[in-house]
């Protein structure tokens, strides 16, 4: 599928600035599978929690401190 690339592609990019190709996922939910889906986002919060904050932020702040 062309949106699995995409996405692929973008967690590859996230990599290489620094951010995380974890911080991004692709699911498919059907439209009737409503606790599923609120697993899944349960699920994803934890982990974007876990990772913590932006990491591009603490680089940002340092070079304004300089």
């Amino acid at each position: 599928m062309r949106a699995t690339e995409r996405v692929e592609y973008a967690k590859d990019l996230l990599d290489e600035v620094g951010l995380g190709g974890e911080r991004l996922e692709m699911y498919y939910i059907g439209a009737s599978d409503a606790p599923i889906w609120a697993e899944r986002v349960v699920e994803f919060t934890e982990r974007i929690k876990a990772l913590g904050p932006n990491p591009l932020n603490e680089i940002r702040l340092k070079g304004r401190q300089t």
